[in-house]
């Protein structure tokens, strides 16, 4: 399995294992990581981390999966794939942090983009190398990284080639907190340590909020913000039980 989940004391744990190609996201990785988010969607988890394994964070998209594709499937399947899979992570209820345990390049910077914070370790570099192979950062790298981080930022990496530091990166703004190398998993635990003492739904909403402020997902955030409150009203009982009862509503 190249995407591993599990699930302890409230923290899921989502791991990328395909060290062997620095975790590059083929075809199945970025169908899996759609199901996964879907499985963490709906547990008991409140908190997620993400890591590669390995020598990388994410290397990005595997070229392999999709150099031979024609322009109408690349744009088709796998870079609306790849958004899907993005967007799913991105919008998950639950907060998400990133341990940038290697470099973090192309899709794999797009990838922890995603997260709400990331946590680098001191060796690792990142960058968006795309258009110097003749392709674009397709999978959000010049729209929700640009929301996130600033456009300056972007520029600089997508367009005239740039490759930052950890230190770099955190001075910029794209990465939270810097830490030795082979420390970012405790890092990342004592973070999702700091989440679990608040309160989950708070902490829930806050999240969501949060995103669609961002632009992240603000249709189905203030729709099911206000679902929540219509469903939890006297008026919605009533409906249901007038629907049952075939008789006009009393509202």
């Amino acid at each position: 399995m190249t995407i591993r989940l599990k699930i302890t004391d409230g923290i899921a744990h989502l791991t990328l294992a395909r060290a062997e190609k620095l975790n590059a996201l083929d075809t199945a990785m970025v169908h899996a990581l759609s199901d996964r988010c879907r499985e963490i969607e709906h547990s008991t988890a409140r908190v997620v981390i993400l890591a590669g394994e390995g020598k990388a964070f994410c290397a990005g998209g595997d070229i392999e999966a999709w150099a031979g594709e024609s322009p109408q499937d690349f744009g088709r399947h796998w870079v609306r794939g790849g958004h899907a899979a993005f967007d799913a992570l991105a919008r998950l209820r639950q907060p998400v942090i990133a341990v940038l345990d290697g470099h973090a390049l192309g899709g794999g910077l797009e990838l922890a983009a995603c997260a709400d914070v990331r946590i680098a370790e001191k060796h690792i570099k990142i960058g968006q190398p795309e258009t110097g192979l003749g392709i674009i950062p397709g999978w959000s790298g010049t729209q929700r990284a640009t929301r996130r981080f600033g456009a300056q930022i972007v520029r600089r990496m997508a367009i005239f080639g740039e490759v930052f530091t950890a230190d770099a990166a955190c001075d910029l703004g794209f990465v939270d907190h810097v830490v030795d190398t082979g420390h970012g998993m405790a890092k990342a635990l004592e973070m999702a340590q700091a989440v679990l003492a608040r309160s989950p739904r708070a902490t829930e909403l806050t999240k969501m909020l949060i995103n669609a402020a961002d632009g992240e997902d603000r249709e189905r955030v203030l729709e099911a913000l206000a679902g929540a409150l219509a469903a939890g009203s006297d008026d919605l009982a009533e409906g249901l039980s007038a629907f049952r009862e075939k008789r006009p509503p009393k509202f």
